[in-house]
């Protein structure tokens, strides 16, 4: 998972400390920063973690949208074999960065189509006729025909995703940071929404193992910084310190993995269920995980300021998220009826 840093380079570049000719942002300015970036953390995984109690998914669409994650964890390990671990590099920076561009262009459309749709269907004017649309793939002939793909939409649909489209070529094309934060929390709200732990049990050692992963990549090697360093994907969420003093054309960012975000997120989401469950009509393992959120990277943020190095958020997020809650439920005596 990416780590919570400073850049003194821009969008595509982690100088963690980069001191040399940079620009000191205002105090103001840097509490705006770490101000924005922790709410924009918040949004996804709140609203997202409510969207997820109504989510009710097809065998068909779980395996599609597992299988769209899988790809995706899997260009990270091969950006991280090819051009750092792999001497000489097996292809040129600027030809991965190309792909990781077209790559995320196509996602990113995606994912924005999708979070835009709710809103979108709220604002759609009545008096405007919404037409239906079908894209049908077929397989064979007469008996033996098996669709392949069969997609329904509508013109809502087809207007968000005109929308997205022209994010995403701002996007690749200008590399901007609001752009790139608009793809961003794309992925980690429909992350939070569509990726589902089974059980408190499951969330807790993929947390764990998670947390031994950040800190190893963040405090045992540089390739973390090294990756967010070279390549140019909107994989984290980035807000400058210095938007005060130059406006839209800021270039000094501090930034937040989107991995701190999915992966606390959907343990938060797993708890909202949780708390459903009961049928108690409270959300108490919801609102007690999501403020340890806060803590946790409220305390992530600040020790990084404080020291002027990249930290693992992993590091602070695991421990506050899961142990939280689980103090919570011994207190409550229900801590048997949440790891079942």
């Amino acid at each position: 998972m990416a780590d919570v840093e400073q850049n003194a380079a821009g969008n595509g570049s982690d100088a963690v400390n980069g001191t040399a000719g940079r620009f000191v942002s205002s105090a103001e300015g840097i509490a705006l920063a770490y101000g924005s970036l922790l709410l924009m953390a918040l949004l996804p995984i709140f609203f997202g973690a409510l969207k997820s109690v109504g989510c009710s998914k097809s065998k068909v669409n779980s395996l599609s949208y597992d299988l769209q994650s899988l790809i995706q964890s899997n260009s990270i390990f091969m950006i991280k074999f090819f051009f750092l671990i792999t001497p000489p590099p097996i292809f040129s920076q600027e030809y991965i960065n190309l792909l990781l561009s077209m790559y995320f262009f196509v996602l990113g459309v995606l994912a924005l189509s999708h979070t835009m749709s709710p809103f979108m269907c709220r604002v759609f004017p009545a008096n405007v006729p919404n037409k239906q649309y079908q894209l049908l793939f077929t397989q064979g002939s007469g008996e033996s025909k098996e669709e392949i793909v069969n997609y329904e939409f509508d013109t809502k649909d087809l207007i968000c995703l005109g929308i997205s489209s022209v994010v995403g070529v701002w996007y690749v094309l200008k590399k901007h940071w609001i752009a790139n934060n608009l793809f961003g929390l794309a992925f980690a709200l429909n992350g939070v929404e569509l990726l589902h732990l089974n059980n408190v049990s499951t969330g807790c050692i993929l947390l764990g193992g998670l947390f031994v992963y950040d800190v190893f990549w963040v405090f045992g090697t540089n390739v973390m910084v090294t990756v967010a360093k070279s390549f140019e994907a909107p994989i984290k969420l980035v807000f400058p310190q210095d938007l005060l003093e130059k406006g839209l054309d800021a270039r000094n960012f501090a930034m937040l993995g989107l991995g701190d975000i999915v992966i606390p997120g959907i343990f938060i989401a797993l708890l909202l269920r949780f708390d459903v469950s009961l049928k108690k009509n409270t959300r108490t393992y919801f609102y007690t995980s999501f403020l340890a959120y806060i803590f946790g990277l409220g305390l992530t943020i600040f020790i990084m300021h404080t020291f002027k190095h990249a930290q693992p958020a992993l590091l602070y997020l695991v421990p506050a998220c899961v142990g939280f809650p689980v103090l919570l439920a011994l207190f409550k005596g229900e801590l048997t009826e949440m790891f079942r």
